[in-house]
């Protein structure tokens, strides 16, 4: 099945989370938004990383599909107490209010999707580059 790479929230959606994973080459590519929940897939060039961020009231968890990097968080900008390395198959859980970065530190992509617990981007937002996403105004 040929994966849509569009939002397609507030309606019924199923799909394979594992190819549309593999398959998105975009930094940040959302597929699907709804009033409580979103999900993006992400492609974190070798050397690159999510960027250092927090969200506020909103819950995360990141699934790493393929490749290999190091996630940091605490609970500020300065203070980030827990790093650990992370690859296929590992899921971190991030709690609201906490900063938190994940770094690629393999030499192919970083594949992951995440999921806010509500949204943090608007509806049918695509990055193809980080820096398109450090230059979107609507971004935090």
């Amino acid at each position: 099945m040929e994966i849509d790479y569009k939002d397609h929230g507030k309606k019924p959606y199923i799909i394979d989370i594992e190819e549309a994973t593999l398959g998105n080459d975009n930094y940040r590519t959302t597929i699907w938004t709804g009033e409580k929940l979103q999900t993006t897939v992400m492609a974190i060039k070798p050397g690159d990383d999510i960027g250092l961020e927090v969200h506020h009231g909103i819950d995360q968890f990141i699934r790493i599909e393929e490749g290999e990097g190091v996630c940091k968080m605490g609970p500020s900008e300065d203070d980030l107490n827990v790093e650990e390395k992370v690859s296929d198959d590992d899921v971190v859980f991030v709690p609201a209010d906490m900063w938190h970065n994940i770094e690629n530190t393999g030499d192919k992509p970083l594949k992951l999707y995440t999921i806010y617990a509500g949204p943090d981007h608007l509806p049918g937002t695509v990055h193809p580059t980080h820096e398109d996403a450090e230059n979107d105004p609507n971004e935090d």
